[in-house]
């Protein structure tokens, strides 16, 4: 296998990412929301609201501390009430929509690879090109992953900064990470952009428009939103070993999707419908 190949193949599918609205608005819009947004509604909103209003707010999360794990439960042990209201809404509430972005921003790239390609008109010259079919299709999965997790890890980053200042008043220090998401960030976030883009350019090779694509792969959200249910809810806590279980199951998922794809995809099939 070519590496030297695959490379260029992805060095040319970055540069036309760059240059593609579709995928750049909402890889701008949903860390502005996530990483800026919520975390200063969730920090400010305790130092500002009277009392009486977060507790009559904390009447249903008492019923859904108890059903934490004891080990969580030991987090809000002694806090004040506006303390407890900050760390289940940016530490637990929100933890797992950050999942949505790895998943959403792969999708939109992988879903640009070929369909993108056949609309920009220039999927003829890539498909003639000496890059084997392994190659061309491992080069457009690097070049829809790495963008995803990049901008994952850099959302973290702002959302860990924004949480620190904007409750630093609360807790007069940095408390921010909790233990659970160093694995979300550096072991699930990766599992979740690469389930993303294996299963999109296989099914961007198929279809003939990038919306289309775009809404046939925006169905693996729901994998996100039973996990937001869960944890909302107490049903599910994403503890360290849940969620290095969770991102090892996915990690098995993403194995066999891309040694599924590297078997069926043929570049003779995408020749045929130009």
């Amino acid at each position: 296998m070519n590496w030297r190949s695959i490379w260029a193949i992805t060095r040319k599918d970055l540069m036309e990412v760059r240059q593609n609205k579709a995928a750049w608005i909402p890889a701008i819009v949903m860390p502005v929301i996530f990483a800026i947004v919520f975390p200063l509604i969730f920090s400010v909103l305790p130092q500002v609201m009277p009392a009486q209003d977060l507790e009559r707010q904390l009447g249903d999360m008492d019923v859904l501390l108890k059903n934490l794990p004891a080990a969580a439960q030991i987090i809000f042990k002694g806090l004040k009430i506006e303390q407890m209201f900050t760390i289940y809404m940016t530490a637990f509430l929100l933890a797992p929509l950050f999942l949505i972005m790895p998943l959403m921003f792969s999708s939109v790239v992988g879903a640009d690879s070929f369909v993108g390609e056949r609309e920009r008109k220039t999927m003829e010259a890539l498909l003639y090109s000496p890059a084997t079919d392994a190659e061309l299709f491992l080069g457009k999965v690097l070049a829809a992953v790495i963008p995803a997790i990049g901008l994952s890890w850099l959302t973290y980053l702002i959302y860990i900064i924004v949480v620190n200042a904007g409750s630093f008043n609360l807790f007069g220090r940095i408390w921010f990470p909790l233990p659970t998401w160093w694995p979300m960030m550096f072991w699930l976030t990766p599992a979740f952009a690469l389930l993303g883009v294996s299963a999109t350019v296989m099914i961007s090779a198929r279809v003939k428009t990038f919306m289309e694509a775009y809404q046939l792969t925006g169905s693996l959200v729901i994998i996100v939103l039973a996990l937001v249910v869960g944890q909302a809810t107490g049903v599910l806590y994403l503890g360290v070993g849940k969620v290095l279980l969770i991102g090892t199951l996915l990690w098995i998922v993403d194995g066999i999707l891309i040694y599924w794809n590297l078997r069926v995809f043929k570049r003779s099939s995408l020749i045929a419908k130009l």
